[in-house]
């Protein structure tokens, strides 16, 4: 619970955030001019002039019609931001915030207080009162988590936070296997439910010849994205395709790099640094062998539209179900990963999740295929960027080669630094709290930028 003093400070920001405008300006009582139309949300993420590509395989995936999707991704750029504004102001009240509707029309914020309601409809979103708070039920989470560490998980290989519905979903082969688990992390009648279901997710690397890239000569999976390290080049892809020192061939089988750095189980991330002959772009390869270019890696929301590449299947879009996934492989369980409706099959492993422009993360595992459909995991690019210290190679301009290392007490705001919802920094002496997760651009100072920075 809020202290006396905190709880002023909520019901000021409350106050003020009924002031402001949906593309998310300061109020007029700020001292900073407000931003000029170009600063908004969709213009700062590139929402607002997407690929051809990606706007056809939405509406092919999606079964949108002509113009749905251009609005969507708009929408979605624009929700984001509102809904980082908000959960900053609701404070430990906030309990998540999804998109919804076949253009991602309607923003749903959800608080444990009714007394918020007012304030997030003043943000043109919908409010939803519900019981428990998203760190309750993060912390619910971090209990399975635990335990699965000591029990086995075969029959229970999922586990997630389910923001809409307020509760956390164990997934599970047999309902008395989800009983146990919930026994065993003791969070029985802490808001668990429980989703019975046959399919058993399975990590996306193939043993066969193909294209993308070959680790060892035998292993195939596809690349995520180009990243730079001081001024070494390379790639991001997922930590179970290859450990620490295993090479790398490219599609032609030519000579191509090393794995520097593999995690996997935990988490499912790595990175590959490679060779003189070949160059880091911000490309994707999208529809028919049409490219896209990544703009930055600003975390979608719950709801949003996001689209896959990948070696065997190619371009898939879908939806983002929920973020903060366990997943528990035979080979491991990996936390951390963002479930989603798309498609995927062996070989695709490692490949690029973009939502427009922003990059998203790497595909780790998930059951079906694109004939039948699936279910896909992807791990998030931030933690990526952040554990391993490298730079997403971007189409926009870029101050500095590497990421600045964190300290534990530097709170200067810099470009390369990977920043969550909620963190403070400060920039030209002003106090500044971050609204969406993401990579710090050059552009993307927190002056030049409040889709993704509330001045405070």
């Amino acid at each position: 619970m809020l202290g006396r003093h905190g709880a002023a400070r909520r019901r000021t920001a409350l106050t003020a955030l009924g002031t402001l405008v949906l593309t998310g300006v300061t109020t007029a009582a700020s001292a900073e001019p407000p931003p000029a139309p170009a600063s908004t949300a969709a213009h700062t993420l590139g929402a607002d002039r997407p690929p051809a590509a990606v706007l056809r395989a939405l509406e092919r995936d999606l079964k949108l019609k002509p113009g749905q999707a251009a609005e969507r991704l708009v929408n979605e750029a624009e929700a984001g931001a509102r809904a980082g504004r908000l959960r900053n102001a609701l404070g430990t009240h906030f309990a998540g915030a999804w998109v919804s509707g076949a253009t991602s029309a309607e923003l749903t914020v959800a608080t444990t207080h009714s007394a918020d309601v007012a304030a997030i409809e003043s943000q043109g979103a919908k409010a939803a009162v519900v019981k428990r708070p998203l760190t309750d039920l993060q912390a619910v989470k971090k209990k399975l988590d635990s335990a699965a560490r000591r029990v086995k998980t075969r029959d229970t290989p999922v586990w997630y936070v389910d923001v809409p519905t307020n509760r956390v979903v164990v997934q599970a082969t047999r309902r008395p296997a989800a009983t146990a688990f919930i026994k065993a992390a003791g969070v029985r009648g802490k808001g668990v439910s429980v989703r019975v279901s046959a399919q058993r997710p399975r990590l996306l690397a193939d043993l066969v010849g193909g294209d993308a890239y070959y680790i060892e000569s035998t292993a195939r999976c596809s690349i995520g994205f180009s990243v730079t390290k001081d001024q070494q080049q390379g790639f991001a892809s997922a930590g179970h395709c290859g450990e620490q020192g295993d090479s790398t061939a490219g599609s032609n089988r030519a000579s191509q790099g090393t794995f520097q750095a593999s995690t996997f189980p935990g988490k499912d991330m790595s990175w590959v640094a490679v060779n003189s002959d070949w160059t880091a772009t911000p490309d994707v390869e999208g529809e028919n062998g049409q490219r896209t270019q990544v703009t930055g890696s600003v975390q979608a929301l719950v709801g949003a539209s996001i689209c896959r590449s990948g070696s065997t299947t190619g371009w898939h879009c879908g939806t983002i179900q929920q973020h903060d996934t366990s997943v528990a492989y035979s080979e491991g369980t990996v936390d951390g990963v963002t479930q989603t409706t798309v498609c995927a099959e062996p070989g695709d492993s490692g490949g690029p999740y973009v939502s427009g422009s922003q990059a998203q993360g790497v595909t780790s595992g998930g059951s079906g295929d694109c004939d039948e459909g699936g279910t896909t995991f992807y791990q998030p690019i931030n933690p990526i960027l952040s554990d391993f210290g490298l730079v997403l190679k971007t189409a926009a301009a870029q101050s500095g080669a590497s990421a600045p290392q964190d300290n534990g007490t530097v709170d200067t705001w810099a470009a390369g630094r990977v920043y969550e919802a909620g963190t403070t920094v400060t920039h030209a002496g002003v106090r500044y709290q971050c609204l969406q997760s993401h990579q710090a651009q050059g552009a993307w100072s927190p002056v030049a930028t409040p889709a993704l920075w509330q001045r405070m």
